[in-house]
């Protein structure tokens, strides 16, 4: 471990790493929620989450997007409420791809990756080429994986109608470092922090548990700390989803294909439901409950 990732580690490191390194993020509409689905199953999900949540896909490509051998379909799907890279591997994915949750675009990678680990994140996959520019993945304390790209051309998205979360499950043995790690490097803020929050946004109605969120230039971030008894499908979803009308989105989202894994409840001021797309793919989907 280096000397600035140990100090990151203490509050005094933490400021430090935040003043060492400039911001590189760009902007939450650049950020994308890695999907990956069978090859046969990728017009099926891009067809049901775009008319789920309006928008359009980018043309489909094959190519290749690791550092190794590999074929997958690629196209972005971009929505008002948050965007998708969805891949369609017609080869075995290569380790450790397809567990990283979201892909971030920074303004210089090889700083990304310098300011990810000064913070206490490590390099798990090293910098390489793709077509379009240059991909690294990081791991943050509690196994969270993420992707930091860049691009060769520099691209120009418009924001979203509203900013999707990154819905990240670690334990509370690691629940204070990857926060103090995600905030030093993202300069963002923690903007609430549950230690009791109800345990139906988890499956469990009759337990609590400690829930955070957090804003950033990435967007927003919702930690859930748990002990890990989950059931089925929370803990699946990396992406939340906010829309106006939740009841319309949920038949939309029917209408198109997705199975609601968990019906509509109430909890924090907001509505939210569980969505099975075709493929596999599962989200949360909220909107603001009625005052």
């Amino acid at each position: 471990m280096g000397l600035l990732t140990a100090l990151a580690l203490t509050p005094a490191g933490a400021a430090l790493a935040r003043a060492a390194h400039p911001q590189v993020g760009v902007g939450s509409q650049y950020d994308t929620s890695h999907v990956y689905v069978d090859p046969d199953k990728v017009d099926a999900f891009a067809s049901s989450f775009v008319a789920t949540f309006g928008g359009a896909s980018t043309k489909q490509v094959v190519a290749t997007v690791t550092p190794t051998p590999s074929s997958t379909t690629s196209q972005l799907l971009q929505t008002p409420v948050g965007t998708v890279s969805l891949f369609g591997f017609k080869t075995p994915i290569p380790f450790p791809f397809g567990a990283e949750r979201t892909g971030y675009l920074v303004t210089d990678l090889d700083q990304a990756i310098a300011a990810a680990r000064a913070a206490g994140a490590s390099l798990v996959v090293d910098a390489f080429p793709d077509p379009i520019g240059r991909d690294a993945v990081i791991q943050w304390p509690g196994g969270v994986n993420m992707q930091l790209y860049w691009h060769t051309t520099k691209p120009s998205y418009t924001a979203f109608d509203k900013i999707p979360e990154n819905r990240v499950y670690v334990s509370p043995d690691a629940v204070d470092k990857f926060v103090k790690a995600f905030l030093t490097f993202s300069k963002g803020k923690v903007v609430a922090d549950d230690r009791q929050a109800p345990g139906v946004e988890i499956g469990r109605p009759n337990d609590t548990f400690r829930r955070l969120r957090i804003e950033s230039v990435y967007g927003r971030m919702t930690v859930l700390a748990t002990d890990g008894h989950l059931p089925f499908p929370y803990g699946h979803e990396t992406t939340g989803y906010e829309v106006a009308d939740l009841a319309a989105t949920l038949d939309k989202a029917k209408a198109n294909g997705a199975t609601v894994l968990v019906n509509a409840f109430t909890s924090d001021k907001r509505q939210a439901a569980m969505v099975e797309f075709p493929g596999g793919y599962v989200a949360e989907i909220h909107a603001a409950a009625a005052p």
